[in-house]
């Protein structure tokens, strides 16, 4: 059936879960995100310029997202430029110095920690997210330059994995590190209630031991969870669970983190 188990105590495991957390993008999601929309603030950048110098900046990230906006940048023939001073702000986003300029890319919480106003441009984002959007928010030189809505498609399986999951009485969960407006969206496509959203990567883990720990304060014992996941930073999370699911098309650490890997990414 392509579901490699590392170990007999996993296969024992697996047989006795209560609770089961999915990552979103990549494992619920296809994790093949695509640019839908570039919008810039204005004079005198255009929706291209900002491409590029968003582009410029996340060439280095490894995040399916920030790839997205690369392919984008490449597919129209953009040029992309080397940054220098990169740095990555961890569950937030990334800032980096292009041809002089200093940008900040990443989520709505970067914006309003570097105190950068949205310029009218708040209530399309967050029409963008309501329909289940990722939007990536970019500022040049201390103004809000534009945005960048990505949209990833759900697995055509996920939602009959789901379906038979909650059938069995498993609880499912999804977890990601998008916001809360998509998040919901694309778990009220699949049938999941338990969402865990805006959620850092170091703070996946926590959230398996949050669900381990709901089960002792009904049941008094633990409650038995998986974590399905695929990247890097799921690997702690993978761990921690009582049974760690990697996907096939993930990466080696998630592999190496878990107990039972999908070879199929099925």
């Amino acid at each position: 059936n392509g579901i490699l188990f590392k170990n007999a105590a996993a296969l024992e495991q697996a047989a006795k879960l209560q609770a089961i957390i999915f990552d979103k993008t990549g494992t619920l999601t296809e994790g093949k995100p695509q640019v839908v929309e570039v919008m810039a603030a204005g004079n005198p950048l255009t929706p291209d310029e900002l491409l590029r110098l968003v582009a410029s900046a996340e060439q280095s990230s490894e995040h399916p997202l920030a790839q997205a906006i690369v392919d984008k940048a490449k597919a129209q023939n953009l040029k992309i430029e080397n940054t220098s001073g990169f740095e990555a702000i961890p569950g937030h986003g990334l800032k980096a110095t292009i041809a002089g300029k200093t940008l900040l890319v990443g989520n709505r919480k970067l914006m309003r920690d570097n105190n950068i106003s949205m310029e009218g441009m708040a209530e399309r984002a967050a029409t963008l997210e309501g329909a289940g959007r990722t939007v990536i928010y970019s500022a040049v030189d201390g103004k809000f330059a534009g945005l960048i809505a990505i949209a990833d498609a759900v697995r055509p399986n996920a939602k009959q994995a789901v379906e038979k999951l909650t059938a069995m009485g498993v609880q499912v969960a999804m977890l990601t590190g998008d916001n809360r407006a998509t998040a919901e969206r694309i778990a009220g496509e699949l049938g999941i209630t338990t969402v865990f959203a805006e959620v850092l990567p170091g703070q996946k883990a926590d959230k398996v031991k949050e669900l381990q720990s709901q089960g002792a304060t009904t049941t008094g014992r633990p409650y038995m969870v998986a974590m399905v996941g695929d990247g890097i930073n799921d690997a702690p999370a993978l761990a921690q669970a009582d049974v760690g699911i990697a996907i096939g098309t993930g990466t080696d650490v998630a592999m190496e983190a878990a107990d039972v890997v999908l070879m199929k990414s099925d």
